[in-house]
């Protein structure tokens, strides 16, 4: 397993790649979820918003978490279908498809957005699950 990492950012376009660099030593799927959540703060919560972003061992052996925290606890986020043609709109869809479990811990000074995936998985048929994508 990888060492722990807990990163404070703004929420801006610009944070998503340097966030998606300084979580190299993850794999693929884990920058993935923790970009799409820092997205979802830039969109729904603001720019500008300070975030917390912790990526660390899951209670169960052979996980990661990956924890996105800002301070508005009411956006709280859903997954939504977007339009074919939508430029947005799918990163929760990206998320709950790659990861085992995802959910939203609210508290009166924000909260956090999390998911626990199994990193180095094999791939499991994404096509079924995000109907979004299907043509």
């Amino acid at each position: 397993m990888t060492r722990p990492v807990e990163l404070r950012v703004r929420a801006t376009p610009r944070a998503v790649p340097e966030v998606r660099h300084r979580l190299r030593e993850y794999d693929y799927d884990v920058r993935l979820c923790a970009t799409e959540l820092l997205t979802n703060v830039v969109e729904h919560v603001g720019e500008g918003a300070p975030v917390r972003i912790r990526v660390l061992g899951a209670a169960e052996p052979g996980r990661v978490r990956v924890e996105v925290t800002d301070p508005d606890p009411c956006a709280v986020p859903t997954v939504r279908s977007a339009a074919e043609t939508a430029e947005g709109g799918r990163g929760l869809v990206l998320v709950s498809a790659l990861a085992d479990r995802w959910g939203v811990e609210q508290g009166p000074g924000g909260k956090t957005v999390w998911c626990e995936l199994v990193p180095d998985r094999e791939p499991a048929g994404l096509a079924g699950r995000c109907g979004a994508f299907e043509r």
